[in-house]
């Protein structure tokens, strides 16, 4: 008997002491990639602990990855897309990813390559634009804002290099990886960055030739997400991780960080 109540104290002993440091049970992992997300989770990993939580940050330099990753349970969540690449996935990949909270908008940026303004841009000069969904639709909306081609009416956030409908100056629109917008700037006129890969690689916003513009659908339909698996989003870990992104800590680390090239929404 005697053996049996001390064996019972030392199991509740471990038990407790595993509670207290923060166990397996405490800890959030989450992917996403580099600049601006991991830098943000790094902000709120600091906040989590104080709540008893260990967040684990596992970096990612592509967009899918991070995504089938957490299908798989391999993660607890992911920062990195904007909401409206993440219901494309769902819709193209089967997968069952939502949105656990909106966190911050990154604004596209047209930025110079071998061309130094708008205005020195020639007549079939080469734009370089993301080739993956949204992303595109989104760099040629950013043209036509500028007005260097215009769209087939209608076709919104579903655009394509194959819907623009007038291209007086035969531009010549470039599709490639987004990741590998910034590398090969040097090699076109011009390129419309993804404000994380143009973070990253040290382009400021400000010095953009042109910057997508903050009014109507863009702030909503390119919100960062926290997203999560369908049924994880009110749990504990995934509640704390939420209260620590869109913390006052945060915004004031994304408002003095980066100049403008990420805009916090709460």
């Amino acid at each position: 008997m005697k053996k049996r109540i001390a064996a019972l104290a030392l199991a509740f002993g471990l038990a407790f002491g595993l509670t207290a440091c923060g166990g397996s049970s405490k800890t959030v992992t989450v992917g996403a990639t580099p600049a601006p997300h991991a830098e943000i989770l790094e902000v709120a990993k600091e906040l989590m602990a104080k709540d008893g939580y260990t967040l684990e940050i596992k970096e990612f330099n592509d967009y899918v990855t991070p995504n089938t990753s957490l299908e798989d349970g391999s993660l607890d969540a992911n920062y990195f897309q904007h909401i409206t690449y993440m219901n494309d996935f769902n819709g193209e990949h089967g997968t069952h990813l939502v949105n656990a909270a909106d966190v911050h908008y990154e604004p596209f940026g047209l930025y110079a390559g071998k061309t130094a303004s708008l205005a020195e841009l020639a007549d079939g000069a080469q734009i370089a634009v993301p080739n993956d969904g949204t992303n595109e639709a989104r760099a040629l909306l950013l043209l036509e804002q500028e007005g260097l081609l215009t769209l087939k009416e209608g076709v919104g956030l579903s655009a394509t290099k194959s819907d623009i409908a007038e291209n007086p100056r035969n531009f010549d629109i470039v599709e490639l990886e987004a990741r590998l917008l910034p590398t090969t700037l040097q090699d076109v006129d011009a390129a419309v960055i993804n404000g994380n890969y143009a973070i990253d690689a040290g382009l400021k916003v400000s010095d953009a030739l042109a910057v997508e513009s903050a009014d109507g659908t863009a702030a909503e339909a390119y919100v960062n997400v926290l997203a999560v698996k369908e049924g994880n989003e009110n749990s504990e870990g995934i509640q704390a991780l939420v209260k620590a992104l869109r913390s006052d800590e945060v915004r004031a680390f994304i408002e003095s960080k980066y100049d403008g090239a990420v805009v916090a929404l709460f």
